[in-house]
Order: C-alpha cells, then structure tokens, then sequence
C-alpha cells in the first residue's frame, strides 16, 4: 500500500523523489499522510470509500481561499483517481493543531492574546471568497437538515425539540450569502508561537450566512472547558472587531448568538448519531461512546443559553 502509494504521488509530482510517507491520524471520511518530496515536506489527504463529499470541491475552495489571501497550505495537485476517488497534495505547514496544548503550553503563551483577533481577520478573507470561484457548493437549511436527522432517529429527545422551536422562532435575518468554512474551530488550525499559521479542513465549505462561522468559532464545546467565549482563548469584542476592521460585515450580535445556539443544537444531534454508531456495532468505539455520552452536557449549555447565562 505505502509504496503504491509512494509511486502514484510520484507521478503527480512530475517523477520527484518520495521519502518518510507517514500516516497521520485523520477522520472518517480523510485519509492522510505526511511525506518528503525531493526533500520538502507535504501533504496529501485522499477521500476515503463511501464518503459522499466530493474532496475536488474541496480542493476548488482551497485553492478559491488562497486566492483569497486566507491563510491556507498552497494546493499543489488535486487527482481523481481510476478508482473515483480524489485526493489532494498540500504543502506542510508546521504548528500545532490539539487545543488543550494551544490553550494552555508554554510555547504558545504569547500566541494566546493574539488569536481572537487573528481569528476574526481569518474570517474575514474566508467570506471574501469568490462565490462564483467554486461552482457546486451546497446552501443548506441547517435547522431543516437536523431535524430530518432527528426524524430519522426516531427517539424522542425533548430538549432538543424545544431548541429547535426556539431556533425556528429566533431565525435573524440572513446576510448576503458568501462562502462559509463550516468547521472554524480549534482542531482545524495549525498554530504556532507566532499564533495563527493557516486554516486547514475544508470539507464542510458550503454557501451561507457568514455569521455561522463566527457562531461555531464560540460553540461553548470548541472552548474545550476554557471560560473565554472565542475559543476559550478571547472575548467577543475582539472577535467582532478584527472581523470588521479586517473588511468582515457588520457582525449582529444576537444573530452570532443565534448561530452559536444552533450550533450546540447540531453537535449535539452528531454525538447522538456518533453514539448510534458504536451502539448498532457498525463501529465499535470508545471514542464514538464517549461522544455519545456528551448530548448531555450540550442539552445542559443548551439550557443556559436559552437563559443567556453561559
């Protein structure tokens, strides 16, 4: 498998020597590997069997979010290959991307000030994407989609039922529709001491309002037990701010809240079907259970935000 593999990336890279192909761990639906290319390093990502998504969209918004200026790994080939399945090879960027250790090593104290409002100017050129760049990215009803997902549970959850008719009841608004990353979080970036190096997970681009990024960003399970609402690493003014100054829209407040409520809302419906998983023996996992077992504390962040008290 390495050396097949080791041939093929040869030839999309023009017959360049492949050295030290490594696997690094990845999701579910990515496959991904660190590898030296005539001595430099890179990486390449492939879509794995029965992945829906089409990773040579993914590639298009890469490759639109570089034109962009956003901080991104320069896209050197994307390839679908006989079998119809794509990958892509990246360039290497080196930097961490665990949130504990952002949040709380020493090598990233200095980083730590600086990130909410790196985060809002990352932000800002993500939405500056050329709509028009990248022709088949979906425009999802997210609060539709759910509760299909809910329907097709089929078990009550109460409290979920009761957010999503407060979400249904609140809906702002939406702004002129741009591209959105849709996973703008700590775990999709690499950071280094310098702070924010590049934003990297693409697969959940869609077309939306551009407030749902700002709104996951704040997600209180992305703040990963830090009290800080950006992350657990800033506050909301300097979130705002640098989006703004950075040439973001006018941020709404309550509309970014809104979104933060739906998002907790939907993490909570994916440890649900993460749980369903483990549970039905399609994929026996500890990991999977221990999702599962965290629709709890989102009902509970659920509770306090209808309160306005988290």
């Amino acid at each position: 498998m390495s050396q097949d593999l080791a041939d093929h990336l040869s030839s999309l890279l023009g017959g360049v020597a492949i050295t030290d192909l490594a696997r690094l761990s990845g999701g579910a639906s990515r496959e991904t590997w660190r590898f030296r290319a005539d001595g430099v390093d890179r990486i390449v990502q492939r879509q794995r069997a029965g992945d829906e998504r089409d990773m040579m969209i993914e590639a298009a918004v890469l490759s639109a979010a570089g034109d962009a200026d956003v901080l991104v790994p320069a896209l050197l080939c994307a390839d679908r290959g006989t079998d119809g399945a794509a990958s892509m090879i990246v360039e290497a960027v080196d930097g961490e991307t665990i949130a504990r250790k952002i949040q709380r090593d020493d090598e990233f104290a200095a980083a730590r000030p600086r990130l909410a409002s790196q985060f809002g100017a990352a932000l800002a050129a993500v939405h500056r994407i050329d709509v028009d760049a990248v022709p088949g990215l979906e425009q999802p009803d997210q609060i539709a989609r759910y509760t299909e997902v809910m329907d097709e549970l089929g078990k009550p959850y109460p409290m979920l039922e009761l957010v999503r008719r407060w979400l249904i009841a609140h809906r702002p608004e939406p702004g002129p529709p741009c591209v959105v990353h849709g996973d703008f979080r700590l775990g999709n970036m690499i950071v280094g001491p310098d702070g924010l190096r590049s934003v990297i997970d693409w697969e959940l681009a869609h077309i939306g309002d551009p407030m749902e990024d700002l709104g996951w960003l704040c997600v209180k399970a992305w703040r990963f037990g830090q009290a800080p609402h950006v992350a657990g690493l800033g506050e909301y003014d300097e979130l705002f701010a640098a989006y703004e100054a950075a040439g973001g829209r006018t941020v709404e407040p309550d509309a970014v809240r809104w979104w933060e409520v739906l998002g907790t809302w939907k993490w909570a419906i994916m440890c649900i079907l993460q749980a369903e998983v483990h549970l039905s023996g399609d994929a026996r996992s500890h990991e999977l259970a221990a999702i599962g077992r965290r629709v709890c504390e989102n009902e509970h962040d659920l509770f306090l935000a209808l309160e306005g008290r988290w």
